[in-house]
């Protein structure tokens, strides 16, 4: 009872499991992933294929490899991070010193929903190999975004078992659509909300295999102290720029409506560069559409503009402090929803890519970004704010969290899943065992000195 009582009274909520191990010494819970069928060290593989999943993987990485007697690590790259117009982002992590077992060039490059499909093909054909050599006993997965869809499909159909995080969010795009297909393929689920909890049980996935942990991220963010973060704003946007006064604008295709998103990219450039502030502008994410962005943006001159920096990669550690600092973050990235209200920081969030997605009073929603004017008056209401900090997210413990989830995993158990639909009515169709049962009845004649049998049917006739 005090145990539940205490976890009851630490926002947000523990599940049990959680509280349970948070009282065991190391001993304890190597004894008891012994029992669970752990009885060596949980081989996990952590793939990450851009920029934006690493800041969430991360976290855990290192707290996986901080606890060598429980875990094994291999982490794989594929995706963006290989690429050079993405600014060759598998270089971060080799500075935090993780050792990268295999690198996989899956992007086809082209500028449509084509080449998404294709790099899927291309990823699926080089995973098998990858997962073979390493045999792993857990995978874990990230997101929503396509490269992620091939490492859960291939982890689902080689039996190998799948934690995803971030499952149960609605946001917008076709990134719902991939984000809901891995946690079906998916066993474990790490949430980072309530509602994203709640989605995923109403999905059917079984309660006791999900996790409230918050977004990893949030461990790194709030703990962020960087005291000499003008140096960081400096070095990024030019030596005369002041606290609370610039902009970071990060915008991405939105794949289920790419000329739309082209052009309201094109509307969102105009409005800063009227509105006359420096502005850290990042290059969008692989998505098909993305080129065409890049176009937009050196027909308007911004790489040569004195208000404007563009950037292709900014590390995660700096960019933190840039968008805590922030006047503003306008886009439609997942990050000025989510991670940017830890800070208060203003965000304009364009268009219909994030719709769905909970967000703090710091976000301003510009849903149909249609002209330039309605744009720049966003700027004007929002630029130079500064909101309450949110925690929506997380509460800067989920890697613990994990951890313990992880290690409390039994290995032991079917790999198969178990789907908690909810009750219906009995199968209508019909089974002729249960059509000779109730349909006829079996009479049998003792008399006399020979046994004699018979199928009677409801109508008395003899069968």
């Amino acid at each position: 009872i005090k145990i539940i009582i205490n976890a009851a009274a630490s926002p947000p909520p523990l599940l049990f499991q959680e509280v349970y191990f948070k009282n065991l010494s190391k001993q304890k819970q190597k004894e008891v992933m012994e029992k669970n069928g752990n009885n060596h060290k949980l081989r996990v593989c952590v793939a990450t294929c851009n920029r934006a999943d690493y800041s969430k993987l991360a976290p855990i990485m290192f707290g996986i490899k901080a606890e060598p007697q429980f875990f094994e690590l291999d982490v794989v790259v594929l995706g963006s991070h290989l690429i050079d117009d993405y600014g060759n982002t598998y270089r971060m992590i080799e500075q935090d010193d993780f050792d990268i077992h295999t690198r996989l060039h899956t992007i086809v490059r082209g500028e449509d929903e084509a080449a998404m499909v294709e790099s899927v093909g291309l990823a699926l054909v080089k995973l098998p190999d990858v997962l073979n050599r390493l045999k792993p006993d857990i995978v874990i997965v990230h997101g929503d975004r396509f490269d992620a869809l091939a490492l859960a499909t291939s982890a689902a159909l080689m039996n190998i078992r799948i934690l995803h995080i971030e499952g149960g969010e609605v946001s917008g795009t076709i990134d719902d659509s991939i984000r809901h297909a891995i946690t079906k393929l998916a066993h474990y689920h790490v949430c980072c909300t309530r509602s994203a909890e709640q989605h995923l049980i109403a999905m059917c996935e079984d309660h006791d295999r999900i996790l409230l942990a918050g977004c990893p991220s949030y461990d790194k963010l709030l703990s962020a102290k960087n005291k000499d973060y003008m140096s960081i704003i400096r070095m990024w946007l030019g030596e005369d720029v002041k606290n609370r006064d610039y902009i970071v604008a990060l915008q991405h295709p939105v794949t289920t409506d790419i000329k739309h998103s082209i052009k309201m990219f094109e509307l969102t450039l105009d409005a800063l560069i009227s509105f006359n502030k420096r502005t850290l502008v990042l290059f969008p994410n692989v998505d098909a559409g993305d080129k065409e962005m890049v176009r937009v943006m050196r027909k308007k001159g911004i790489e040569h503009h004195p208000n404007f920096r563009a950037v292709k990669h900014v590390p995660f550690d700096q960019f933190i402090q840039l968008v805590a600092h922030a006047g503003c973050m306008i886009g439609n990235s997942s990050c000025g929803v989510r991670e940017v209200g830890a800070f208060g920081t203003p965000v304009i969030n364009l268009g219909t890519r994030q719709t769905g997605r909970e967000t703090g009073e710091n976000v301003l929603h510009v849903r149909d970004a249609d002209t330039q004017d309605k744009i720049l008056h966003a700027l004007q209401l929002q630029f130079g704010k500064q909101y309450p900090c949110s925690k929506i997210y997380g509460d800067g413990n989920a890697v613990p969290r994990i951890l313990k989830f992880l290690k409390s995993i039994d290995l032991k158990e079917p790999l198969q899943k178990k789907f908690c639909f909810p009750p219906v009515k009995d199968n209508i169709s019909q089974d002729i065992d249960h059509i000779l049962e109730t349909q006829s009845a079996l009479a049998v004649d003792l008399g006399g000195t020979n046994l004699r049998v018979a199928i009677v049917s409801m109508k008395v006739n003899i069968l």
